[in-house]
């Protein structure tokens, strides 16, 4: 009779030929286990190439799903997240930093966003028929989501290797232009989505299950309404300094309130977020599924104007309930 002894590296199989309490003196003399002796592996055994290969070959279709898509803006997005590369490397070798964060932070922050709205308008071209994708009024909202977009992350990188702050900087009337039109870049970007979420009405899919329609309109819709709006209030309200108190690593929030990042976060994933949940509402079946719809987004909406509240109050996490 064999024992077996589940481990958390492996499984150990022991037949009688080697008595278990012999076992350890017979590995540790580098005797060898042959057919009939005790058989113990101290390691795990080695997934089959198939298993390892799963991830790959899912990365491999959704990069191929992408270009199908809207194969520019699945190529700008890529080029974003490489960019992110040499800028890590100069975050960890340039030791400058602009209000108590490295002058390297921003720039990445953006490029990670911007490439994740890429990506994010690529898929849901996809929503459309396929002549649609290829219309003046998709160039049209790809061509300003890469302009608006480049124009952000250049300035905003060259300011970072010069040691000078992009927001809020008003030393100089090049500063002030430069920062205005800024606003106008980010509010281009989050304008294409609502232009997106208006095809999509008029020619998307309708073989697709309607709470997921409708979930990827809203979504699209309050980025702009709260990504913007908040963004709007944020240019005008510099947030409180990395050193004043406790901040979110990376992200820079204080956490001792008076930041509207937060909220201006929640409201540029909206488009995001509101998708997931209506491709779960879909998947599950749940009556109703427009309702639902409906529920979560009002939920997330909620969430957003107590981001907002916070971020205009000053309160910290401690003192929400003062």
């Amino acid at each position: 009779m064999s024992t077996f002894m589940n481990t958390a590296i492996g499984t150990v199989a022991v037949t009688p030929t080697v008595p278990a309490h012999d076992l350890g003196n017979t590995l540790a003399a580098g005797a060898p286990l042959h057919e009939g002796s005790a058989s113990l592996s101290p390691f795990p055994q080695r997934l089959p190439p198939q298993r390892l290969a799963r991830p790959r070959l899912a990365r491999q279709r959704l990069w191929r799903e992408l270009i199908a898509r809207e194969r520019r803006l699945a190529l700008y997005g890529a080029l974003l997240l490489a960019l992110l590369v040499p800028m890590a490397f100069a975050w960890g070798l340039d030791d400058r930093t602009l209000r108590g964060v490295s002058v390297w932070i921003k720039p990445m922050k953006f490029a990670l966003s911007i490439a994740v709205l890429a990506w994010t308008t690529a898929w849901f071209i996809g929503h459309l028929a396929a002549p649609r994708r290829h219309g003046r009024a998709i160039d049209l909202i790809v061509w300003m989501l890469v302009g608006c977009g480049t124009f952000e992350l250049v300035y905003i990188a060259l300011q970072a290797a010069l040691g000078q702050a992009s927001h809020y900087n008003a030393e100089n009337l090049f500063y002030v232009v430069m920062y205005s039109l800024m606003g106008v870049g980010a509010l281009g970007l989050t304008a294409t989505q609502p232009m997106l979420a208006w095809q999509l009405h008029r020619h998307g899919d309708t073989g697709r299950p309607e709470a997921y329609r409708l979930a990827v309109r809203s979504g699209l819709v309050l980025t702009f309404i709260l990504g913007a709006g908040a963004g709007m209030l944020l240019s005008a309200r510099q947030p409180p300094d990395a050193t004043a108190g406790m901040t979110v690593p990376f992200l820079g929030w204080s956490l001792a309130g008076a930041d509207l990042r937060p909220a201006h976060f929640i409201g540029i994933h909206a488009e995001q977020v509101l998708p997931i949940a209506g491709a779960a509402i879909a998947a599950l079946g749940l009556r109703g599924g427009r309702a639902w719809v409906w529920a979560v987004t009002i939920g997330y909406g909620a969430l957003f104007a107590v981001a907002f509240w916070w971020g205009l109050a000053g309160r910290g996490l401690g003192r929400l309930g003062e």
